[in-house]
């Protein structure tokens, strides 16, 4: 691996540790770890703050993913790219600025795959949005496209090396989300709005 090379994947787990969530709360005078669920994401953001906050903080969550993964692909191609993704994903998981408290990686595993397999990610939106619409619960939105990545990126060309560190920011984000697969298990996990 070439110095330019450590630098992107170094400068990824940077700027994935840039988390918008607290950073807006903060703006409006809040501390997000003690609203809601208290996790710094979009989905308790919007459901603590409001939508507009909610939205920006996820498309900003998933940039974050999208710069890492096309810098490093312009630097070192596709292998890079998912390598820069992955520690883009560790950033938002584990941000060095906040202490290590951070979100579960959906968002921003998103962004990495728009840049690297947008064929697949295109389908996998609308997979999303159909199951935010029909359900209103995030997780199972985020779970079951996350679960998807890997084989959406296989089926447009994802091989190699590439291949292995989507499959290792995909086991990273469901194991954030595991206290969401409990809640689901349970019936009492939270909607994005609650009826």
């Amino acid at each position: 691996m070439t110095l330019g090379s450590i630098a992107v994947v170094l400068g990824s787990y940077l700027l994935g540790s840039v988390d918008f969530a607290v950073l807006i709360a903060r703006a409006k005078g809040l501390d997000i770890y003690s609203k809601g669920s208290g996790n710094p994401g979009a989905s308790n953001v919007y459901r603590s703050i409001g939508k507009k906050a909610g939205m920006t903080v996820l498309g900003l969550d998933l940039l974050k993913g999208l710069l890492a993964a096309l810098v490093g692909a312009a630097v070192g191609g596709p292998t890079l790219g998912a390598a820069a993704g992955l520690t883009a994903v560790a950033g938002h998981c584990y941000p060095v600025f906040h202490h290590f408290r951070g979100g579960k990686g959906a968002a921003t595993l998103s962004g990495v795959m728009f840049a690297l397999y947008p064929v697949a990610t295109a389908v996998l939106l609308v997979v999303f949005i159909v199951l935010i619409v029909t359900t209103h619960i995030a997780a199972i939105g985020s779970i079951v496209v996350t679960l998807a990545a890997v084989p959406g990126a296989w089926l447009t060309g994802g091989r190699g090396w590439a291949l292995v560190w989507v499959g290792a920011a995909v086991a990273l984000v469901l194991y954030r989300h595991r206290g969401n697969f409990a809640r689901l298990l349970r019936g009492i996990e939270r909607k994005v709005v609650e009826e």
